[in-house]
């Protein structure tokens, strides 16, 4: 082994990690492949047991849940006080005490928003039916039914005769079920079925309905039941309930039995049918119909084996009249079984098989990021800017290749800041020579075109011409003073300046101009501190400028909408107007220095080149978004103080680019 371990340590790294994860792996497996299979032998078979058992809990508690909903129906009629007030008149035949009674009956059936066949009826003293009504599977009301005779119903006997009220599963016999057109709905054919018992548990079914029933009795002023109200839910041939227990609680199977033989079941038949008719095994039928105990276990069902709960339904006497079925098929439990420890096999020696592979690339994984620096810190030697490494992970070589990655960042950006500013400046000291040289002598053109224009003996001819002069050499002077302006942006004379002053004095100054006329102008200030720290009269440049470009970019009038803000560590202008808009193509170029969206001669093209020079000066930003035909928003944010700190989140802090038709700088 000690050799073993020096001849490793001789290796390349990569492949004395190889070998050491494959090692490791082929060790685990085959323990693995052992505590495996016996945990799943014992966890199925738990599973069984329990997935059964809750089954039942749930089957259990819809089923209950739905019997005292069908109790409470009844309770809900005999405390009406119509249904008090009206039923001794009603059942000495008043049609219209009827037909009040038949209200609230309509009213109540008609809320059963679950579903399945229900009966609600109320009977006089006597057992006769006074009124009722019929809700099918289907949500069809039958029309009232007056017709019949359930006085030997026993729950209804027991009501009555104890005026204490009663809920259950009884039987509801073929008789009183054809009273009110139920009877070949609860017609069911019994099939045979493999090991079922000899005869049938009760011998009414088949013809007989099993429902939930509950019996209320209606007492007026503490006396004798004047008569009762009953409400059923009919399980022949309907399978609301099961199948709602199935698809709400998950359980595979529900059964409701008659007796002995299936009434309500999502059970299936070999031919896909569900199993009505069919009957439970002997085995099942002595446990659970005989000894009125639960039966657990496996059992046939139909004609295959499932592991099933079935436990004993009772009426209002404690007699056994059916029972309540979960179950899932023994055959999923077995092909699980099968399948599991398939896989085992398969896992086991897939894992062998790719530790190997794992081994290789978590050794790369682990050795690979040094050799991707070390190739990266070359390429960055040679110039390549662009150069990062991946920092997966969040452990030492993460760090080191996020730390590369944030000098490489930083390096381009200060590099990008350099350029700029070393273009600016060129610019500005080309700008400042060429003015001075121009200012001279188009101050001598000014004045001798002046002079010559004032000598009476010019001619008219001659006066147009020296106006002409005039007209152009001012606007060449104008040129150089930008020039110059632009290539002064150098100094900064910070001082405490209300921006809310200072953005109306600005619009005060040009809002006389003829270009104004036709504006209107809409002011939303909802800064709550307007003070900051700024040189008032380069502002007032910035602002002047904005508000003569928003003013010429409505020609035919429009609307200057004018916002000021508070936002994050300063303050946010925007100024949008209603007019043309800009291209997108030409929102990248906007702040270049002698750019200009101007026809020839209207523009110089260093209005918003000055604005962005003066904002950098006060450390702020300013961005730009337009929509052809639409309007323009120049926005500006400024800091409250002239030291570094953060550009809030609102505004794009990435390089100085356009793009989607929204540009910034910064």
């Amino acid at each position: 082994m000690r050799n073993l371990g020096a001849r490793l340590l001789g290796w390349r790294l990569e492949i004395v990690l190889i070998a050491s994860f494959s090692m490791i792996a082929a060790l685990t497996v085959g323990l693995n492949a052992v505590a495996i299979s016996r945990v799943i032998s014992e966890y199925l078979t738990s599973a069984e047991q329990e997935r059964v058992a809750r089954d039942m809990d749930l089957a259990s508690a819809f089923y209950s849940m739905k019997l005292e909903e069908i109790s409470s129906i009844s309770h809900r009629l005999v405390l009406d006080p119509w249904v008090i007030q009206y039923i001794s008149a009603a059942a000495g035949g008043d049609p219209d005490a009827a037909a009040i009674l038949d209200d609230q009956i309509a009213n109540k059936i008609t809320i059963l928003a679950l579903g399945g066949t229900h009966l609600i009826a109320v009977f006089d003293a006597n057992g006769d039916l006074v009124v009722g009504r019929v809700l099918d599977s289907k949500g069809n009301i039958s029309a009232a039914l007056h017709e019949g005779n359930w006085a030997e119903l026993p729950i209804i006997q027991t009501v009555i005769n104890t005026g204490q009220p009663a809920a259950a599963t009884e039987i509801l016999p073929a008789e009183f079920l054809q009273q009110v057109g139920l009877a070949r709905q609860a017609k069911i054919s019994l099939l045979e079925t493999p090991k079922a018992a000899a005869l049938p548990f009760d011998e009414r079914e088949g013809s007989a309905g099993l429902a939930l029933t509950g019996v209320w009795p209606i007492v007026a002023q503490g006396a004798a039941p004047v008569g009762v109200v009953l409400s059923a839910y009919l399980f022949n041939n309907d399978f609301t309930l099961v199948d709602r227990i199935r698809d709400v609680s998950g359980v595979d199977t529900v059964t409701i039995f008659f007796g002995d033989a299936r009434v309500s079941t999502n059970v299936r038949t070999a031919e896909g049918e569900r199993a009505v008719g069919t009957r439970v095994s002997q085995a099942v039928f002595d446990v659970v119909l005989h000894q009125g105990s639960t039966y657990i276990g496996e059992a046939l069902v139909v004609d295959e084996n499932y592991i099933t709960q079935y436990k004993p339904l009772w009426d209002h006497q404690s007699m056994i009249t059916g029972m309540l079925y979960v179950g899932t098929r023994a055959a999923i439990f077995e092909a699980l079984v099968d399948r599991l420890t398939t896989q085992v096999v398969n896992i086991a020696v897939v894992c062998v098989v790719l530790a190997g592979l794992i081994a290789v690339a978590l050794a790369r994984l682990i050795t690979q990021p040094i050799a991707r620096l070390a190739e990266a810190t070359v390429r960055l030697a040679e110039g390549d800017m662009g150069v990062r490494v991946a920092a997966v992970g969040s452990g030492e070589l993460a760090s080191l290749g996020q730390s590369f990655n944030s000098m490489v960042e930083t390096l381009q950006h200060t590099q990008n800041e350099l350029l700029h500013k070393e273009k600016l400046a060129s610019m500005g000291q080309l700008s400042a020579g060429v003015a001075h040289e121009l200012n001279n002598p188009l101050g001598t053109i000014l004045l001798f075109a002046d002079a010559m224009r004032k000598d009476a003996g010019a001619s008219e001819r001659m006066q147009s011409d020296l106006d002409m002069i005039v007209q152009e050499a001012s606007r060449c002077k104008r040129i150089v003073g930008d020039l110059l302006n632009f290539s002064r942006q150098q100094e900064m004379l910070s001082q405490d300046t209300d921006i809310l002053d200072l953005v109306e004095s600005a619009f005060e100054s040009v809002s006389h101009q003829p270009s104004f006329s036709k504006v209107k102008v809409v002011r939303n200030y909802q800064a709550q501190v307007s003070r900051i720290q700024a040189d008032p009269d380069q502002l007032i440049q910035v602002f002047v400028n904005l508000f003569n470009n928003a003013a010429e970019a409505m020609p035919q009038g429009g609307v200057l909408q004018l916002v000021i803000k508070s936002v994050e560590g300063g303050i946010e202008v925007a100024v949008t107007d209603s007019g043309v808009g800009i291209p997108e193509e030409k929102l990248g170029r906007l702040f270049t220095p002698f750019f200009t969206t101007k026809a020839p001669g209207e523009g110089t093209g260093l209005g918003l080149s000055i604005v962005y020079g003066i904002i950098k000066m006060h450390r702020g930003q300013i961005q730009v978004s337009s929509e052809i035909d639409k309007g323009t928003t120049f926005t500006v944010y400024l800091p409250n103080r002239q030291f570094s700190q953060p550009i809030p989140s609102s505004m794009n802090t990435s390089a100085p680019s356009m793009q989607a038709g929204e540009g910034e700088l910064l």
